[in-house]
Formats: structure tokens, sequence, C-alpha cells
């Protein structure tokens, strides 16, 4: 007998609504996006050669932008600190999962010299404290990489 769900939806339904999850593209990405454009900053989006394939790169400034949703990467936040009910051991695994990626991807590229920062989609909801962070960020610069001359 299979144990009682909290989930609101039937399994066929809860997988159709699970599939139009997005990876890329997604709201508080393209709000990044956007402060970034306004403060004058020229970017590349989705790099498949850099670990992890970070969200928006500035090759210019070795800069990696990550874009986190809260629950999926398992943020410190409320909603990141949210578990399913149903399904729980599965769910636990899974951001577990993401957040040993995402530590391995982060570690990868700071050893090939890029600086990575990480944007909590709790974060896009203070965006006058997000557009001081991001102006912060893009005046230290370029980085010193193995002998270059750094531009700070």
């Amino acid at each position: 007998m299979t144990p009682p769900t909290t989930d609101v939806f039937d399994p066929a339904k809860r997988s159709a609504v699970m599939a139009r999850v997005r990876s890329k593209d997604t709201t508080p990405e393209k709000a990044l996006r956007r402060l970034l454009t306004s403060l004058g900053a020229r970017y590349r989006l989705h790099r498949k050669d850099l670990p992890g394939s970070p969200d928006v790169v500035m090759p210019g400034r070795r800069l990696a932008f990550f874009v986190h949703g809260c629950f999926w990467h398992g943020h410190d936040c409320k909603r990141g600190a949210r578990v399913p009910q149903a399904n729980r051991d599965y769910w636990l695994a899974k951001v577990a999962r993401n957040k040993a990626r995402d530590a391995r991807n982060e570690a990868a590229l700071i050893d090939a010299g890029w600086r990575v920062e990480t944007i909590w989609e709790c974060q896009m909801k203070d965006e006058a404290a997000l557009v001081e962070r991001l102006k912060l960020t893009l005046s230290r610069g370029r980085v010193l990489i193995k002998g270059r001359r750094c531009i700070a």
C-alpha cells in the first residue's frame, strides 16, 4: 500500500510541473542581467567550457556569476531550508548533491583564476542592495592571473 502523500497533484501532473522548471533564462537570472546591463557591464551567457557553465560570465574581468534558486541549491534562508514532506529522503539527497556540485564548480573556477559570485534568489528581492553589491564587485576590476598585469 502506498503511504499518504501531501502533494496536491497526482504523479502525472507533478511530473509535468517539474518538467517545466527551467535551468537557464530564469526570472532571477534575467533580472541580474538587466541590472548588469544598466550598470554598463558586458557579459556572455552560459559558457559551457567553464566548470558549472556559469549563468553570466565576464571574460575580461575573469568574473563568473551563478544565480541559484534557494530551494534547489539549499540556501540557508526560509525558502531554502524548506524540505518537502513527500519523498523527503530523495529531496534531501538531491539538494546535498547540488550543493556538493556547486562547491566543486566554484573551486575549479577559482583554481583557474576566476572570481565567482553566487547570487541567491532571495537576494534578488532587495534590488538596491544587489545593485550596490554588483557595483562593488565590478569596481574590483581584473585579477592578476599567472604573471599577467593586474588592472585594478
